[in-house]
């Protein structure tokens, strides 16, 4: 298994060992967490955890516990930064296929990095990019 980009919604289930994340997720950030491969995190998922501990729809901690494992010596887990690269990949995404904003930079991430993303977003996952579920 190489490495990764991750959907919020994995992302928070992991930090939540969720049931909801697939046997396959679940594999891949056990990997991850063994420092056998990189799960890349787009910045916009850490602005959709803040959005969604503002609406109280996730823990208020679970930035803190991102951070967390963040900061964790042998951490899998990488932060990767919006760039002018992925920007330029977003238009090769149309907009009527993945209409919502944070979803379409996050599938241009994964596109832009040429690795497959953690996600069972419908609409992602019929975009044609390469899905890990």
């Amino acid at each position: 298994m190489s490495n990764l980009v991750t959907d919020t919604h994995a992302l928070i289930w992991y930090l939540e060992d969720s049931p909801n994340l697939s046997t396959t997720a679940n594999k891949a950030f056990d990997k991850c967490d063994r420092g056998e491969i990189v799960i890349y995190i787009p910045t916009i998922c850490l602005v959709e955890i803040i959005y969604l501990q503002e609406r109280r729809r996730i823990s208020a901690n679970m930035k803190s516990q991102l951070d967390a494992a963040l900061s964790t010596e042998n951490t899998g887990l990488a932060v990767v930064n919006l760039t002018p690269g992925i920007v330029n990949t977003l238009a090769t995404i149309p907009r009527d296929t993945i209409p919502d904003m944070p979803d379409r930079i996050i599938a241009a991430t994964a596109k832009h990095m040429n690795l497959s993303l953690i996600s069972r977003d419908a609409k992602i996952v019929s975009s044609g990019i390469s899905i890990l579920w």
